[in-house]
């Protein structure tokens, strides 16, 4: 099992990626709001930002980040549908998608009864 963290910059393909986690069989995931560094320090006024960096940077968006158990079979999947959806994550503004290997997991959903 894989702990997957996906963080999304493309608020605007959220739902789209979401509906293809389900499709592809990712179905259990908590979505949190969330922000940068660089965005959190220019909404602070942080003198870190010259001011043309932080006019810049406050017009961002928050953004998502997407966390879900996987079996490690999935995770090739997973990739796949954020590929699709967002595009390659090299480029910026995209995403970060990273995984943590877990060797114990209790609690975790069971099949929907279209699944046994």
């Amino acid at each position: 099992m894989k702990l997957m963290v996906f963080i999304l910059n493309k608020n605007e393909v959220l739902d789209s990626l979401l509906e293809g986690f389900s499709s592809a069989g990712i179905r259990g995931a908590t979505i949190i709001e969330s922000a940068g560094l660089a965005v959190t320090l220019s909404r602070m006024g942080s003198n870190i930002f010259s001011s043309s960096l932080r006019a810049l940077l406050s017009a961002g968006e928050n953004n998502h980040t997407i966390i879900s158990v996987i079996k490690d079979s999935q995770l090739e999947t997973a990739r796949k549908v954020i590929y699709r959806t967002v595009g390659d994550l090299s480029q910026p503004n995209t995403g970060v998608l990273c995984t943590v290997p877990l060797d114990f997991v209790e609690g975790a959903l069971k099949k929907l009864p279209q699944e046994e």
